[in-house]
């Protein structure tokens, strides 16, 4: 399982200089963005490892401490993650509160070891209201011996407390062209709406048909396409058909649109009502 980790490592090494510096006074609370889900998650290690390394501050990967934080057995690493829905099909929508909650008295106690108890929320922007706020009221209070790792793809899908509590990393972003079959599925029914005015709107209004992480996919979809439309227009189909729909002061629009489409999903705004906005907000023109 260390090998996962060296190998995001050796990925993402322009960041490990500050892993080495932060380690020598780490902050309450690091919140990891950019890179994939899985890089984010090996790094949130990387660092658990960095502060528990029975070897150094350069984690070793042979160590007890090291290969037990690589299997999630380690004493002091504890993951916060949503749980599966009733079904047992997929995973809740939301961070519960509750998982917070019953961690309090842990984080009361000192470490188990000599090293640092390190509590990673995995893709913290599944926090809902109370499961943020119960965190925030523990970063608030710090307590000897604990530091926290957030992990999301961008900080802008945080809450603003959160982040300002919390000493930024950077991974390299992804540099995916392409969209998954499900978001690209989504796009181009955008994109059929856009040319004919017709089907959007019996998709989104079918139950179940959209959660607000589709609803972010969805959204970030649309930005990578607009940026390939920019770029090179012709590296995707989608990008190709958005570059002949929109004049540049439509692509701006489009732009803005998406923009502040990210931030009402985050704000727990109805997904299908954001998508619904998105398609005629930024409607194209005819071009003449």
């Amino acid at each position: 399982m260390f090998t996962s980790i060296q190998e995001t490592a050796s990925r993402q090494s322009l960041v490990l200089p500050r892993f080495a510096k932060l380690a020598q006074k780490p902050p309450q609370c690091l919140l990891i963005e950019g890179g994939s889900a899985e890089e984010r998650m090996d790094m949130a290690r990387y660092w658990a490892c960095v502060l528990n390394c029975e070897n150094g501050q350069d984690p070793c990967g042979s160590c007890q401490s090291c290969q037990q934080i690589a299997d999630n057995a380690f004493n002091d690493f504890l993951l916060i993650d949503r749980e599966e829905n009733e079904s047992g099909t997929g995973l809740k929508q939301d961070i519960s509160v509750d998982s917070i909650r019953e961690l309090l008295p842990v984080w009361g106690q000192p470490p188990n070891g000599g090293g640092t108890r390190v509590t990673v929320v995995r893709e913290a922007q599944h926090l809902n209201g109370n499961s943020a706020n119960a965190l925030l009221k523990t970063l608030e209070e710090p307590r000897p011996g604990n530091v926290f790792v957030l992990t999301a793809p961008q900080r802008e899908r945080l809450l603003e407390t959160l982040v300002s509590r919390s000493w930024v990393i950077t991974l390299a972003w992804p540099t995916d062209q392409q969209n998954s079959p499900e978001v690209a599925d989504w796009v181009n029914a955008m994109l059929r709406f856009w040319r004919s005015g017709q089907g959007w709107f019996a998709r989104t209004s079918a139950k179940g048909a959209l959660d607000k992480e589709m609803g972010l996919q969805v959204v970030m979809g649309c930005q990578r396409e607009l940026k390939n439309a920019l770029l090179n227009p012709q590296s995707t189909s989608a990008a190709n058909a958005i570059s002949g729909m929109f004049d540049p002061k439509g692509l701006r629009r489009l732009d803005l649109v998406l923009g502040k489409a990210q931030e009402s999903l985050n704000y727990n705004v109805n997904p299908a009502l954001v998508l619904d906005w998105v398609c005629t907000a930024a409607m194209p023109k005819k071009r003449r």
